[in-house]
Order: structure tokens, then sequence, then C-alpha cells
């Protein structure tokens, strides 16, 4: 964007003559620039987020790195884009979870959880003095009455529910793959949500990847608790999705 274009529009929450505010826009792009991409998907009875991993350092622990949050023990999600702003917005969302727990004494539902996420994202595109988060939160939860939730916040303070989404560098492409398959609207199972999730990765990447390279949470009916899968479960996935390929 040139600064001839923008016309110091692009300095502050302020509308240009065309109606843009620049700021946003260049959170959108902000979360591309991370270099990962993350899908969610939506499934009869579960629903999975799953990530890219990347270790910037040989010498750093790769325990320690980690885009997956678990915001309580039945609500998690992935975060794409600036890593500070990420950890920002997830310390938040967990306050926010602990404060409607102790206001109404039962688990914030996921749907709250994504509303109440995005009003706070909404108030940094009205104050000159804050700014957007570069960050793209997919939400997953259990909810009592309406099953497997998938939701998707965005800086600009818009939540929607999804079969399935995508956030990040291949978003795009990501969800391109994603409408091809959900055409005939499958009713997945467990094993068949968490493949498709490595099988849009591995697509839009054009790789095959290692548990290493890989982050995968799930939430089940059975369980309801967010369980953030082990190398020994995604390896076990990959070598099933490799047989039936």
């Amino acid at each position: 964007m040139s600064r001839s274009g923008t016309a110091g529009y692009d300095m502050s929450i302020i509308f240009s003559p065309q109606g843009k505010l620049y700021q946003i826009e260049y959170a959108f792009k902000a979360i591309k620039t991370g270099g990962l991409t993350s899908v969610g998907i939506r499934g009869k009875d579960c629903v999975v987020v799953a990530t890219q991993k990347k270790i910037p350092d040989k010498l750093i622990d790769p325990k320690s790195v980690t885009s997956l949050y678990k915001l309580t023990d039945y609500i998690g999600c992935v975060q794409t884009g600036i890593v500070p702003d990420s950890k920002s917005q997830a310390s938040r969302a967990i306050q926010e979870c602990a404060t409607f727990h102790h206001k109404f004494g039962y688990q914030i539902p996921p749907n709250v959880l994504a509303k109440r996420m995005a009003d706070i994202a909404q108030l940094s595109t009205q104050h000159a003095s804050a700014r957007p988060l570069g960050v793209a939160m997919i939400l997953i939860g259990i909810d009592d009455e309406l099953g497997p939730q998938l939701f998707k916040v965005d800086p600009a303070g818009v939540f929607t529910g999804y079969k399935a989404t995508a956030a990040g560098e291949k978003e795009q492409e990501s969800t391109n793959f994603l409408e091809k398959k959900f055409k005939s609207n499958p009713q997945l199972s467990k094993d068949e949500t968490i493949q498709m999730a490595i099988s849009t990765l591995q697509s839009v990447l054009g790789a095959d990847l290692k548990s290493s390279d890989l982050e995968i949470g799930i939430c089940t009916m059975d369980n309801r608790k967010f369980v953030i899968m082990t190398d020994e479960d995604i390896d076990s996935q990959l070598t099933k999705l490799a047989e039936r390929d």
C-alpha cells in the first residue's frame, strides 16, 4: 500500500474516503506473515483443529513452541498469526472463561466465548489508542445442546460458525480444498475428520508431513474434553492415511 494512496488514513483507526479501515486490512495480512496454516473441521461427533509446527531454532525445546491453547477443560483453540498477539488473546480468553464460570456456575459454551472474544477484538477497531490483533482464532468445543462447535474469530471482530475453515498463509488454498470435500456434506467419523485435516495441510503445502510438523487438538462427544494429540497418535493417523491413499 503506497503512502500516497492512503494519504495518512492508515496511521490510525479512521475511515478512508473509500470507506476502508486500513489498519484492519493490515491485521489480516499480518495473519499470513507468520508462515503457518491452520485448519478446523467439524465431524459427526467430534471437532478437530490442526496446524503446522515450525521450530525457528534448533536449540529451542520443541515442547515450548505451540499454537494450540487449552482455554478450559472443554474448549480449545488454534491461534494463527503474530505469536505475542496470539498469547495475549488466548490469555484473555482463559480469563473470560474463568469469569463466566465463577459468575454463572457452569462452563462457558463455545458460541458465547466466540462472541465475547469477537466483541473484545471489535473494540480495537474503534479506538485510535488500540491496535487490532494480527491473529485469527479458530475455536472448538462441544455444546451440550448443539454438539460439536467450530468458530473463527478475526481481527475485525467478526465470529462465524463453520463446518470447516482455515487460517494463515495458505488459507485460500485450504478453503478451496475443503469446499470440494464438503460438497457432498459428509458425516465424518473421528478418524476421518483427523485425516481430512492432515490431508488438507499436506495438499496445500505440497509436502508429506511428519508428526513433529503437526499439532492437532480434538474434542469428541464421548470425552467432551479438549485433548492435544501426542506424536504417537498423530503417527498412527498418518499411517492410516497413507494406507487409505
